[in-house]
């Protein structure tokens, strides 16, 4: 640092525009009343313009000072995070070079408003400094001009319509109208805000509800619907048709189920949208899926596993031939991770082919087969056909039926690694379904390598949970001996602005795997019930979803009623 960054910066100040002593002195009475910095006072007394302060701190803090006059703000950039975070802050992006972002920064002093900015971007920020109220009039521009949020575009929206039953029949003249409103400007900014709102909330489904007399807007957060401001009931119709032209369906068409998909680029990032309405009482209810191809894990070691959970899923897919079945909910994250499974056996020396219904993303160097069941090309017949097509693993979307389950269980005898899905509660429970299907007890000993169940649990926020006190009575609630958690440290969600308040920020995965051993190949031969086989696994080591989730809360990444809510059942 150079000589002069050790002078103060009322040094620099007086230097760069000199007061005379009555003005320092009536400055100083006033700093001293208000505790307000007293180089601060001479710029709101009118003594010193705020232009030589802003100069005077480059120079102190040896940064570079930046005039926002007839600056054209990119409003892509403010979009990365909520208006509301960027006047918190009280700062600007300015521009963006590769992973480089700069900012204009209105207090330079504020050195843990550019730390706490640094961990909500995956940016390396420069930070500049700028006039603090040229910073706050930039901001609230962009959201005069642009459609930052979907709040600020509705309350520009009025709804004076009467609410009326309306008529399915559609003519070539109210089609034409459809289509008019469709492309109007309010509409397309709601249906952008939605979208664009998703993507910042890391939202994975947008559900667009009609009811009687109101839209119901809703985000489903790391897999709990939240609802939101909703569009007003005049433009439900004009929202429908709007989106119907983006994913290319028919909008002359509300009686039946329509399925669609198309992409966007937003926030720096394109994301594929999976599309779906259906027809209800009160309109066509609409579900968007966003799939982001960046948020896949591109291994198993990304998928933050504990450390058994990883070395039993990486001894299960090193083997060369059997079958894995990953089961639980919809929504548990079983296809990504059969995915990140995939790309850790992807290399030029095997053969890989899935056939999935439908394909939710889409993997390099794999060969990847939409599941068409209208056409006759089911789980059964695909995967008949890839068995001819020299694989060395299959990945099969979902066992769903006797005649899927059978050849899956022949390829893996006949030297093909197979991966594929159930919907069972937990890992002894695919082998009992297996059995349910039809599948002899001594094909599913030969054949089967790993069962595994998984659920997903939120955390915590870390910077905004709370400890609190045992929790005796939900542990009695639920059976647990409040004697075992004596030496836990319990904490509850609270919420703050870097968790939209909601006290949870991104999801984990709690993993229970039952490897099949002598032991257990023995017990299916003997009987194939869930119980018997989950108690012999237990006892080879196997550890619960309930035990993974708990010592989660011991380790202080979630609550203990959100480990109770996922592994219930």
């Amino acid at each position: 640092m150079s000589d002069k960054a050790y002078r103060t910066l009322m040094e620099i100040l007086l230097d760069r525009f000199p007061v005379r002593e009555e003005a320092m002195a009536a400055a100083r009475a006033d700093s001293g009343k208000s505790g307000i910095p007293l180089e601060e006072v001479l710029v709101a007394q009118g003594t010193v313009p705020a232009t030589m302060l802003l100069l005077a701190k480059a120079e102190y803090l040896e940064m570079t000072p930046f005039s926002l006059d007839g600056f054209q703000l990119d409003r892509s950039l403010v979009e990365m995070l909520p208006r509301t975070t960027w006047l918190q802050l009280n700062m600007l992006p300015l521009c963006k070079t590769g992973k480089l972002l700069t900012v204009a920064v209105a207090d330079p002093f504020n050195i843990m408003g550019i730390e706490n900015l640094k961990s909500q971007i995956d940016y390396q920020i420069f930070p500049v400094i700028a006039d603090p109220k040229d910073v706050l009039s930039a901001l609230e521009g962009s959201n005069k001009e642009g459609s930052i949020g979907l709040e600020d575009i509705l309350r520009d929206i009025e709804d004076d319509s009467e609410l009326e039953v309306g008529h399915d029949a559609t003519s070539a003249d109210n089609l034409e109208e459809m289509l008019e409103s469709a492309s109007d400007a309010p509409v397309v900014r709601i249906v952008n805000s939605i979208l664009i709102e998703a993507l910042r909330k890391q939202a994975s489904d947008i559900h667009i509800e009609p009811m009687e007399k109101r839209i119901r807007l809703r985000y489903r957060v790391d897999g709990i619907l939240y609802e939101n401001p909703s569009p007003p009931k005049s433009v439900q119709s004009a929202l429908s048709s709007r989106i119907k032209i983006m994913a290319n369906l028919d909008i002359a068409e509300r009686r039946i189920p329509q399925d669609g998909r198309f992409k966007i680029k937003a926030l720096g990032k394109e994301v594929d949208l999976r599309i779906s309405y259906l027809p209800t009482v009160h309109g066509e209810k609409i579900v968007m899926r966003i799939l982001d191809k960046t948020a896949l894990a591109p291994n198993l070691e990304a998928l933050g596993l504990e450390q058994k959970a990883l070395e039993d899923l990486k001894f299960a897919i090193a083997k060369p031939h059997g079958m894995l079945l990953v089961t639980g909910p919809t929504g548990s994250g079983k296809t990504t991770t059969l995915y990140s499974a995939l790309q850790e056996l992807n290399t030029e020396d095997v053969n890989i082919i899935t056939v999935e219904d439908p394909v939710e993303y889409q993997l390099a160097g794999i060969n990847q087969v939409q599941a068409k069941p209208e056409v006759g090309l089911t789980f059964a017949t695909g995967l008949r056909s890839i068995l001819r097509q020299d694989p060395d693993i299959v990945m099969i979307g979902e066992i769903r039926d006797n005649e899927t389950a059978s050849i899956a269980v022949q390829a893996a005898l006949t030297g093909h690694l197979v991966l594929s899905t159930l919907h069972t509660n937990d890992a002894a429970g695919a082998i009992a379904r297996m059995a349910y299907m039809g599948i002899e007890p001594f094909l599913l000993s030969s054949s089967l390598v790993m069962t595994q169940a998984q659920r997903l649990y939120r955390k915590l926020c870390p910077f905004c949970k709370q400890q609190i006190d045992l929790p005796e009575k939900t542990l009695r609630l639920n059976h647990l001996d409040p004697d075992l958690f004596k030496d836990v440290t319990f904490f509850n969600a609270k919420g703050c602005p870097k968790c939209s308040g909601l006290g949870y920020k991104g999801r984990g995965a709690l993993m229970e795997i039952l490897l099949l051993n002598d032991e257990i190949k023995a017990k299916i031969l003997e009987t194939a019930e869930a119980s018997a086989l989950r108690e012999v696994a237990v006892r080879n080591g196997m550890r619960t979803l309930r035990d993974t989730g708990l010592a989660k809360v011991g380790e202080g990444l979630t609550t203990i009623d959100e480990v109770l809510r996922v592994t219930t059942g």
